[in-house]
């Protein structure tokens, strides 16, 4: 579980990303983030793994307190939560399946990791993690030959290999064409309901976001002014969320 009481982000410039945030998030839950650039999507995703501290409040993760945690604890902890960002974050110039057990390097001793020497465990592990995004044969090919969608994909598989409860994505198929997108969306969705990962999925297009999330958040000027089932999003609603304007994925949809 994933609770945000009373939580609020002012950055040191003076921006408040968070604003008086309460939010309940039960493990195995699919949750769509949406709302204008600014309005504090990524910076309440990046506060559950501690890559932002919160100024004020209380996040707590299973149980533990997040802003407590230091040093191995923090670390630990980390281990729990998988990050997926826009940009993919590979080593393009090495294979595929190297690009997975990067996720194990952190459990590593430090010889292993300057010989590259992999336990068996992990590459069959990383092959698994493969298989469950659809590019196992993708394995010993160069990250750098593949679409940006596969390498998406491989960024998916590498965040599996941790084994994590929780995955966070951040923008995940915005540089993604739509057929693609979807694709990409499916496998989360997929991840989700086959391992009941709670998955966070901060993204822009309002259409994915109804079709492949069960719930939505509606983040406007760092407070949530919509929780609730990805069904009762009306176009009242959006109005509410983007403030007055609804964006073009849905006018088209």
């Amino acid at each position: 579980m994933i609770e945000f009481s009373n939580v609020s982000k002012v950055y040191p410039n003076g921006v408040v990303g968070l604003d008086d945030v309460n939010l309940t998030i039960e493990q195995g839950e699919f949750v769509g983030i949406i709302g204008l650039s600014g309005a504090g999507k990524s910076t309440l995703l990046r506060t559950i793994n501690r890559m932002h501290d919160i100024t004020s409040g209380t996040l707590t993760v299973d149980g533990q307190e997040v802003k407590n945690l230091k040093g191995k604890q923090l670390r630990k902890f980390r281990r729990n939560i998988g990050m997926i960002f826009q940009s993919f974050n590979l080593v393009t110039r090495t294979t595929v399946i190297r690009n997975v057990l990067m996720a194990k390097v952190p459990e590593m001793p430090f010889w292993r990791v300057l010989l590259g020497i992999f336990k068996k465990e992990d590459k069959l592990n990383a092959l698994e993690a493969l298989d469950k995004v659809g590019i196992l044969d993708k394995a010993y090919i160069r990250a750098d030959q593949l679409s940006g969608g596969q390498q998406q994909r491989v960024a998916l598989a590498r965040t599996l290999a941790q084994n994590p409860k929780i995955i966070l994505a951040d923008e995940p198929v915005a540089a993604l064409d739509p057929v693609t997108a979807k694709q990409v969306m499916s496998d989360f969705k997929k991840i989700n309901q086959e391992m009941n990962i709670t998955i966070l999925i901060n993204i822009h297009h309002v259409e994915l976001a109804l079709a492949y999330a069960d719930r939505i958040i509606g983040i406007r000027a760092g407070k949530i002014v919509y929780d609730g089932p990805s069904a009762d999003v009306t176009e009242d609603v959006l109005n509410m969320i983007y403030a007055g304007k609804i964006p073009d994925e849905v006018e088209e949809a």
